[in-house]
Parts: C-alpha cells; structure tokens; sequence
C-alpha cells in the first residue's frame, strides 16, 4: 500500500498536490461504493443484534421499572397499613389511659370515702371520749365539791357549834334518812 502511494505520488506533475483525474474519480466512487457496501453489509449483520440487544436492555428498564414501581405500591400499602395499626395503638393507649385515670378517680374517690368515714369514726370516738372525760370529770368535780364543802362544813361545825346543836342535827339527819327509805 505504501508503495502505491509513493507511486501515484511521482505520477502527479510538478507543482499540484492534487490530481483530479478519472483515476483520482474512480478511486472516489470504488471508496464511497466500499463504504455504503460496508454501512450494508453492517446493517444486514449488526443490526438484528442491537435490535435485540436494545430491545432487551429496554425490557430490563421496564421490568425493573415495573418492580421498583410494584415494591413501591407494596411499600404505600405497609405505610398505610403501619399508619393505621399505629392509629390503633394511639387509640388503644388514650384507651388504656383514660380507662386508668377513671380507675384512678373511682380509687380516689373510695379512699377519700373511707377517710372520711375513718375521720367521722375518729371524731365520733374522740367526741364520745371527751364526753366521758367531760362527765368523768364532773363527777370527780362534783364528789370533790363535797368532800371539799363537807370539810369546809366539818371545820365550821366544829368551831361554830357546841355539842347539844350537834346532836339535834344528827338527829334531824337521821330522821330524814329513815324517811327516805320508806320512800322509796
């Protein structure tokens, strides 16, 4: 190939780089007939295959587009499923919470109820305690009373009264006494 070159090189006169000659236009259409020939002949054996090829690679994209798109439906539909059970279990919590603030109240409510009525009974039975300490007390006050006024009176007997006035009063208590006795 070399030396073609070289040799139609030294065929071309002195002075031109480029020969338009019928050699130089037979050579033209040999090369462009070569070249629509080889598009051909590529199409005819190289096209099927890409067709294929492209085909496939596009059914690929599509599969895998379906799948991503079916994978994301299966993932909205545990979203919303997650989100209801979710709901549920916020409803089923207020639930619990609620159903425990009443326990709560209704316990409260019970033990106030039993302190009350504790508090009613320690009341009544410190009311009923101070009453008996009350009449312990009167009483006590009052059998003081008359042993203070019967010494008081014993020691004013005593200085005050001579023995004849002592007896007319024994006497006269005496009677009194046995009056009484019948009486009842």
């Amino acid at each position: 190939m070399l030396s073609r070159i070289v040799l139609l090189a030294q065929k071309v006169p002195d002075g031109r780089v480029f020969a338009l000659d019928t050699q130089t236009l037979i050579s033209i259409v040999i090369q462009l007939l070569n070249g629509i020939i080889l598009a051909l002949a590529l199409t005819f054996i190289l096209y099927k295959p890409v067709k294929e090829f492209m085909n496939k690679r596009t059914e690929r994209f599509q599969s895998k587009l379906k799948e991503a798109e079916a994978a994301m439906a299966k993932a909205n539909e545990l979203i919303a499923e997650y989100g209801s059970k979710l709901e549920a279990l916020e409803k089923e919590r207020d639930k619990i919470l609620e159903e425990a603030r009443l326990k709560a109240s209704d316990e409260s409510m019970v033990i106030l109820e039993e302190a009350r009525r504790e508090a009613y009974e320690i009341k009544k039975r410190s009311m009923e305690s101070a009453e008996e300490n009350r009449k312990r007390l009167k009483e006590e006050t009052r059998l003081y009373i008359i042993d203070l006024a019967s010494r008081i009176a014993q020691k004013y007997i005593a200085e005050k009264m001579d023995a004849e006035t002592q007896d007319r009063l024994f006497d006269e208590v005496v009677a009194r006494l046995e009056d009484a006795k019948w009486q009842n």
